[in-house]
């Protein structure tokens, strides 16, 4: 395939939908795998029965149904667009079913957990990425793009940059408050020490912006010491968990975690009534 119509299919995605650099990669990716399968076919030609193959080799091959799911959904969207601006004169993926993702409940870990991370001798940097991952429930992404004017410590709110470049207001809490106020004057030393000019909020000890790989490592490091596997993202889980416990408005916790469809945010629903059943039944046998 011509990588020009490849390079102009994620301008596109970018412009006009407004996706991530990491999704756009995602994408290029995907697409990168089906072409490379077929390189010795015009775009023109792709059949239906090209990409069946792919599809089959993807199971041989034992990818996860969600890489499945993601792949296919990439090349219903490429040979969409690919069609209606007469790329091509057909679409061979028009027909193609998208299967639906299973559904896989969140892993989430206790408020006693939290407090058990929070009460390790941590470092400022380490507190403020704990209380906004938990305490706000934002992404390992948003929370890493975060930048020095992005919250108002005096109106206890911050805000973020989510999926699809789309902004949100995150009430900040007493403890993420408390944890930012403490890690500044740190963060002040570290831009004079290295003359920075960032505007990121998190600063390593290197003087380097802190990436999303540290914010895991560091995390996947404080699961270990519980004895379980979690990731950034079992913050976020946890942080709308516990706040749908706690008598939260579902449309509410959709707000604070930037989804686009409450659908998504009611499989924390799903949790909160596993866990109440697990409670019970410990209590009653």
């Amino acid at each position: 395939m011509d990588i020009q119509i490849l390079s102009e299919y994620l301008d596109f995605l970018e412009i006009e939908k407004g996706l991530s650099q990491n999704t756009l990669e995602a994408y290029r990716r995907d697409l990168s795998s089906f072409f490379d399968c077929y390189c010795d076919i015009e775009l023109a030609e792709v059949q239906r029965t090209q990409i069946n193959s792919y599809i089959r080799n993807l199971h041989e091959q034992k990818y996860s149904p969600t890489s499945v799911i993601r792949k296919i959904a990439s090349l219903r969207g490429f040979f969409k667009w690919a069609s209606a601006n007469e790329i091509i004169n057909s679409n061979p993926a028009l027909a193609l079913e998208q299967p639906k993702v299973p559904q896989r409940l969140p892993k989430v870990i206790s408020v006693s957990e939290i407090e058990d991370i929070l009460n390790r001798n941590l470092t400022k940097l380490q507190r403020v990425i704990i209380e906004l991952l938990y305490g706000c429930g934002l992404r390992v992404s948003e929370l890493a793009n975060l930048k020095i004017t992005d919250y108002d410590l005096k109106n206890k709110f911050l805000e973020c940059t989510g999926k699809g470049s789309k902004d949100r207001i995150v009430p900040l809490g007493k403890k993420a408050v408390e944890a930012i106020k403490k890690y500044l004057p740190e963060r002040e030393f570290l831009t004079q020490k290295f003359n920075l000019k960032t505007k990121q909020l998190l600063i390593n000890e290197k003087g380097k912006n802190v990436t999303r790989q540290e914010i895991y490592t560091f995390i996947h490091e404080q699961g270990k010491k519980l004895h379980k596997t979690i990731s950034p993202h079992t913050l976020r889980h946890s942080f709308a968990t516990h706040l749908l416990e706690n008598g939260a408005d579902l449309r509410v916790v959709q707000e604070l975690l930037g989804h686009s469809d409450v659908s998504t945010t009611q499989l924390y629903t799903h949790i909160s009534k596993k866990r109440l059943k697990e409670v019970y039944f410990s209590i009653n046998g």
